[in-house]
């Protein structure tokens, strides 16, 4: 079982950045692939990036690409998304999630097992 705790969500401008955290227990089944999906109130869940822990290799949906990087350390077994320019729409819940295996499809939400309680972000106009 991979617990996942994300930390780092907040109440934040138009314009700003923001880094959520995703830290994993510990065991070799959270490091396959993980990545971040959020919700905003009335809409469909939308998974926003991912990152495969052997290679590296990222994928980010349209609606953030060139604006958020995700990235990992090792050490800490810990996931980030950088968030930068957030914009109105950017506001959600976030969810970090991992795979218990590496994934091709990376940003296909059904192929997550294990899914974090979430962060809340705000951005205001």
């Amino acid at each position: 079982q991979v617990r996942l705790v994300e930390s780092g969500g907040g109440l934040v401008q138009t314009g700003a950045s923001l880094t959520l955290s995703c830290e994993a227990s510990e065991g070799t089944e959270s490091r396959y692939t993980r990545g971040w999906s959020r919700q905003a109130p009335g809409k469909e869940r939308e998974f926003v990036a991912a990152i495969r822990w052997n290679d590296s290799r990222t994928d980010y949906a349209d609606s953030v690409k060139g604006r958020f990087t995700i990235s990992k350390d090792d050490a800490k077994n810990t996931v980030y998304l950088q968030m930068n320019s957030l914009k109105p729409e950017d506001t959600a819940d976030y969810y970090c999630a991992a795979a218990d295996r590496e994934l091709t499809r990376l940003l296909r939400s059904k192929s997550y097992r294990y899914w974090g309680q979430g962060t809340q972000v705000t951005v205001s106009s």
